[in-house]
């Protein structure tokens, strides 16, 4: 109708970047995790159904990859503060704890947040084409229940929507709000850093 006004509140939101310096950093991040996953190839599980979680990234080393990698981040998550209004002059933003997840061919990861941090980030080192894409579920639980049937699909009615990645993309998103990976249907490995931001 000609006199409605749609006012759309409280929107969720994914910030997408794309890293700058991917094609420096992704074949010595890959090697990396490589590295650290031939040390321990158990891992740890978490959301991770199948697949390998790394432990956290040792980032004190100031030499190593991941903390170079880390430093180069600063300016993006510097920009999401900005973009969400939050505070930034005089804190101490800081990644909190950094790993990786190696998804292998049926390898998914299913639907969780991260309570203890601002902010938190997947950062495409690899990623085939149909590895499995970034998903984010509705936070609004009562709405699943309760909705008449849908006739079209459009941003007031989807309870999952999906983000097509490809590598050296990098997406920054509040912590509470809940993600998961879909399935890898492809037959090369899907790797991704994670990592958590707190202010200290």
């Amino acid at each position: 109708m000609d006199n409605c006004e749609v006012l759309k509140f409280f929107p969720e939101p994914v910030f997408k970047y794309n890293f700058k310096n991917s094609a420096k950093y992704n074949p010595k991040l890959s090697d990396y995790i490589y590295e650290l996953y031939k040390k321990d190839s158990t891992g740890i599980n978490r959301s991770n159904r199948g697949g390998w979680h790394s432990k956290n990234f040792e980032l004190n080393d100031t030499n190593s990859i991941q903390h170079k990698f880390a430093m180069d981040l600063q300016k993006y998550i510097l920009n999401t503060f900005q973009g969400l209004g939050w505070k930034t002059e005089s804190q101490n933003i800081r990644i909190k704890e950094m790993w990786a997840i190696i998804n292998k061919k049926e390898d998914f990861n299913v639907v969780h947040t991260h309570p203890n941090a601002y902010l938190s980030a997947a950062y495409y080192v690899k990623a085939p084409k149909e590895c499995g894409n970034f998903q984010v579920e509705n936070l609004n639980i009562a709405r699943r229940h309760y909705y008449p049937v849908i006739a079209n699909k459009n941003e007031f009615n989807s309870q999952v929507l999906g983000i097509e990645v490809k590598e050296g993309d990098l997406l920054i998103f509040p912590g509470y709000l809940p993600h998961k990976v879909a399935k890898n249907n492809s037959n090369e490995d899907r790797i991704v850093i994670s990592f958590n931001v707190d202010v200290k």
